[in-house]
């Protein structure tokens, strides 16, 4: 019997020849994340454990995005927790303001994250670097502790699902949108405690920031972890970045997978995940008449270049709708230099944008674009539910940059195609 990529890598990290499902295994871990919100329980932790060094300074990163640059008093001492930390333990992977980006698009960008991993982060949208043909999975804090101390993680196997996808992507299709389409398929939980393995055509000839952004969404859908197998898309963006040697694994052709799954996407509207779940999905075309107060791009789900670049294509020279706030967020000081230098950031303030630095910012509630009682938002960001982007009362619905750049023309939720052609 085979095994499929996410059993190969564990039993990797294990040093097992094999692995199955439903294992309790202790494995080896090769990144330990944390970042401004859960990283400081777990040091706290840490210490309160009496360990005095962390086992491997290279091995650990932390990067405070979520509350950063601080907010407040409180969100200043949580920083500076990590930033003590960072110094006395002599970390390799700590970046301060001015060097930080969203965790989940910074690590990969960095090479510090790469094919045949394991890596575990106190933050549910690790799976994120799954996109790489790593397994990478959300824990909880007193787990990172318990890796930073002895560079090791306890894990049930999971059991996999395939996911296929045929047929030929529409202009704004993309992997956001195969996302949403998915978990509006199966449910929130429709992959409880599942790999999510997503392969096909359509998959093939995706770029990687649409990989890292399905992948970053698979906990939306209850997953354990997000995977695509490396490839020569993989291979490319890995070439030159990476810290260490990539090792790349495949699913076998005679692996068992709890469910496949195959969507042909031909035809597609751009898909809009409504409030307040992420699988309560509708095509883009369908909520034309929906009215918003503000749209927010970016996060570690569509915060990367090309995400800049799409909303740059919808905003060049048009403006953002009168009292609509339209906040974008490049993901990282690289992607921020790199849209300023192709001008999308002119194009942005021209449009009457406003543009941030590299935070996480609204997508949780943290600041910067926190909503009122009875406002709407269309988001880039990962999740919508109640009183996720500020008060219980508001409304938050997920879509891609394309479809949030034209909504913000608007003002109501709109199918890209009508801005373009206008």
């Amino acid at each position: 019997m085979g095994m499929t990529i996410t059993e190969k890598i564990i039993a990797a990290h294990v040093g097992r020849d094999a692995v199955k499902p439903g294992d309790f295994v202790t494995a080896r871990v090769d990144i330990a994340l944390g970042n401004d919100i859960t990283a400081p329980i777990a040091i706290r932790e840490f210490a309160e454990a009496g360990i005095e060094k962390v086992w491997d300074p290279t091995r650990v990163a932390l990067v405070p995005d979520h509350f950063t640059p601080n907010k407040d008093i409180p969100s200043a001492q949580q920083a500076k927790v990590l930033r003590d930390f960072a110094h006395a333990q002599g970390l390799t992977h700590y970046w301060e303001v001015g060097e930080m980006g969203v965790e989940h698009a910074l690590l990969p960008e960095q090479g510090v994250v790469g094919p045949g991993d394991l890596v575990i982060g106190a933050d549910s949208h690790t799976c994120t670097y799954g996109a790489l043909g790593a397994f990478a999975t959300g824990v909880g804090s007193t787990d990172l502790a318990a890796a930073m101390a002895i560079g090791k993680v306890w894990l049930r196997v999971p059991e996999s699902m395939k996911f296929t996808f045929t047929g030929t992507r529409g202009e704004f299709f993309t992997g956001k949108d195969l996302i949403l389409h998915t978990i509006g398929k199966i449910g929130v939980s429709g992959a409880l405690y599942k790999a999510m393995e997503f392969t096909g055509p359509v998959i093939q000839g995706l770029p990687m920031d649409d990989r890292l952004s399905m992948c970053n969404m698979a906990i939306e859908a209850g997953a354990k972890n997000g995977i695509i197998a490396p490839d020569r898309i993989t291979r490319r963006y890995v070439r030159g970045r990476l810290e260490r040697e990539p090792v790349y694994y495949k699913s076998d052709a005679r692996a068992t997978y709890a469910a496949t799954l195959e969507w042909d996407v031909t035809g597609l509207d751009p898909v809009v995940a409504c409030p307040n779940l992420p699988e309560n999905t509708r095509p883009v075309s369908e909520l034309k008449d929906v009215r918003i107060d503000q749209v927010v791009i970016g996060s570690c789900t569509n915060g990367r270049l090309s995400d800049l670049a799409a909303a740059a294509r919808i905003l060049k020279g048009r403006r953002v709708a009168k009292g609509l706030r339209c906040l974008i967020f490049p993901a990282t000081p690289t992607i921020e230099r790199e849209a300023l230098r192709k001008g999308y950031l002119k194009i942005f303030m021209e449009a009457g944008a406003v543009v941030s630095p590299p935070t996480c910012g609204p997508c949780l509630g943290g600041h910067m674009g926190i909503l009122a009682e009875g406002e709407v938002a269309l988001a880039t960001t990962n999740r919508n539910f109640t009183g996720r982007m500020g008060h219980p009362k508001s409304q938050v619905y997920l879509a891609n940059p394309a479809v949030a750049a034209a909504s913000a023309v608007t003002g109501r939720i709109t199918h890209p195609a009508e801005v373009i052609s206008d």
